[in-house]
């Protein structure tokens, strides 16, 4: 590892005075699991690492009429205990799918959403990219994207609370990259695809970082999130999918499904929505959708498999949603 300054900064401004604007010269130390492993392989070789970890209001949970507002270092296992999280079923979900209690104890919802990709290339330091996905391509590719994946970005998002706390509305609070400067936005405008390596899968300056998440009010609104595994254990997701819908008469009247695990940013999947508007959720209709959001997939040469756990992570994100048997273990 290479050698490092340390700051701990007591609030959000220090914070901010810490990050260089230059890619790459101090890095945000949230919970610690994801940035640690990757200065130990050199893949980020930080001149500064900055430790939010003192940061107060970063730790911050408010529930009140505007909605439920989660500070970016919140740990997962204290989020998943908070009375408020229970009303939004999909989130909840998906914190319980942890199978690490260290994961949840000291992992934070910030990190959480801007870990870094899982990829094997890109973590044997081979580059976000792997020589313009060339590396992906003609080499193993198991885990990585189906859908979003026709340039050089084959990468897989990681986070597995991002499909969730979409489908949810949830939007991001940032800080900086100026002084003073506050920016709100619908939290899957946090994510994005990178074109070359000069970019990274989320769309923050160097000096600029998640402060919080907001959940809106939730009203009439039925939400679930199902993941797809290998086996038990502490491995991440094949696949995953969240839908909230908004059911009246026995109708979906709105809703929305969002996949993990299968594209280098979480999936928003219009065509799986607009296939189950208008219709009941049943086995049927579920599958239907769950069809529909792989319509657009162009899988890779060793990651096929990944379709068909698409669709059923689909169809039983929206059967639990609707309170109905999903069929799955």
């Amino acid at each position: 590892m290479k050698a490092f300054e340390y700051a701990a900064p007591l609030n959000e401004e220090e914070a901010l005075e810490l990050l260089s604007a230059e890619r790459g010269k101090t890095e945000i130390l949230a919970g610690g699991t994801d940035l640690l492993p990757l200065m130990k392989k050199m893949i980020v070789t930080p001149d500064r690492v900055v430790s939010l970890s003192r940061v107060a209001s970063l730790k911050q949970l408010s529930d009140d009429s505007q909605g439920f507002r989660i500070g970016a270092m919140v740990t997962l296992d204290t989020l998943l205990e908070h009375p408020a999280t229970a009303r939004y079923p999909a989130l909840q979900q998906a914190l319980a799918a942890f199978g690490s209690l260290q994961m949840q104890s000291q992992g934070t919802l910030g990190g959480e959403l801007c870990q870094r990709p899982r990829c094997w290339y890109f973590r044997a330091g081979q580059g976000l990219l792997a020589d313009r996905g060339r590396a992906v391509a003609e080499g193993d590719a198991r885990y990585h994207a189906i859908l979003g994946n026709a340039g050089p970005a084959k990468f897989a998002c990681p986070s597995r609370l991002a499909p969730a706390l979409i489908a949810l509305g949830a939007s991001v609070r940032l800080i900086g990259p100026a002084p003073g400067d506050e920016t709100q936005m619908p939290l899957e405008l946090l994510f994005r695809t990178p074109k070359d390596e000069r970019q990274r899968e989320h769309d923050l300056a160097p000096n600029q970082f998640v402060a919080e998440v907001i959940l809106p009010p939730q009203a009439e609104l039925a939400s679930a999130s199902y993941e797809v595994h290998h086996g038990s254990g502490q491995d991440y997701p094949l696949v995953a999918a969240a839908a909230r819908v908004v059911i009246d008469r026995g109708v979906v009247r709105s809703a929305r499904v969002v996949l993990g695990q299968v594209a280098p940013t979480p999936w928003v999947s219009g065509e799986a929505a607009q296939a189950i508007e208008g219709l009941p959720i049943n086995e049927h209709t579920a599958e239907a959708a769950g069809l529909a959001a792989v319509s657009v997939a162009t899988p890779l040469e060793s990651n096929e498999y990944k379709v068909q756990l698409a669709k059923v992570a689909v169809k039983r994100a929206l059967l639990a949603a609707a309170g109905l048997e999903t069929g799955g273990f």
